[in-house]
């Protein structure tokens, strides 16, 4: 009996919890479908009076959207899929291979996530201005892929070391190389972390505002949360089309989950195969 009451009262909690964490983003799709907002709705309004879609039209339209969209979505597929490979194979290397100051190496990796992304900002413009690649992508591309390698390889090497050995053993008698075990054995095996990783990584780049403003400087290359921030300054007091800009914001990442999700369900694939 009191074990059930527990069980109640914390599926209680969690929905409560999940209850309070909604109303924000529910209040912010009511009010972008709201016409002539000059002020946000107290108490928070969950449901809109009237489906008025006139906002999203403004922002698509007269905001030079879609060009954003497209900058936006070209930055966050591409560092992504880049992180996840180099990222992927420096984690192989660190759970696979022996060689000279491995461990130093790897310490080093850590040290460096020690140190706050905001101090590094002058001696990366330092870095990229004199490699003559600001207001680049190239250059953004550098700074985003390469910042976040440390992490992400600390990240996946506790992956890749829990994948039985016994597999690549098993590919190398057979006259497989280490590509082979890398691509058909390691990465289909890692599909949750890698699916995690995606996320996060994505969710990222795509919500960046800091370092697309500092290192790019011409306005056509901006991304939405660059743009989203202009929005509000120029139309500081008409919420309906600033939350309906942060809408459409957040259907990438939303899409991007939905695309994954099966793959953040942990399973034991690479003990099964051991066993069997």
């Amino acid at each position: 009996m009191k074990h059930r009451l527990g069980q109640s009262a914390k599926y209680i909690f969690l929905w409560l919890f999940v209850i309070i964490s909604i109303i924000p983003f529910l209040s912010m799709i009511s009010t972008s479908f709201s016409q002539a907002m000059y002020e946000l709705p107290y108490p928070p309004k969950i449901l809109p009076d009237s489906v008025n879609f006139s906002n999203y039209v403004k922002v698509i339209e007269e905001d030079n959207f879609l060009r954003y969209f497209i900058n936006s979505v070209f930055l966050a597929t591409v560092v992504t899929a880049c992180v996840l490979l180099i990222s992927s194979m420096s984690a192989y290397g660190f759970a696979r291979f022996d060689f000279p100051f491995k461990k130093f190496i790897f310490n080093l990796y850590l040290f460096t996530m020690m140190v706050p992304g905001v101090l590094n900002l002058i001696a990366q413009y330092s870095v990229i201005s004199g490699m003559h690649l600001v207001n680049t992508y190239t250059g953004i591309l550098l700074l985003m892929v390469g910042g976040g390698i440390a992490g992400n390889t600390f990240f996946l090497r506790g992956f890749f070391e829990n994948i039985p050995h016994e597999l690549e053993e098993s590919v190398i008698i057979d006259g497989g190389g280490r590509w082979c075990v890398f691509w058909h054995i390691i990465l289909p095996l890692s599909k949750p972390s890698l699916g995690t990783l995606g996320i996060m990584v994505f969710s990222g780049i795509w919500s960046d505002f800091f370092t697309v403003l500092t290192f790019i400087k011409d306005s056509d290359k901006w991304t939405l949360p660059v743009a989203l921030q202009l929005l509000r300054g120029e139309h500081a007091t008409e919420w309906g089309t600033v939350m309906a800009a942060s809408v459409l914001l957040f259907i990438p990442e939303l899409i991007m989950f939905i695309i994954v999700q099966k793959n953040l369900v942990q399973s034991a694939g690479g003990e099964g195969a051991v066993k069997g």
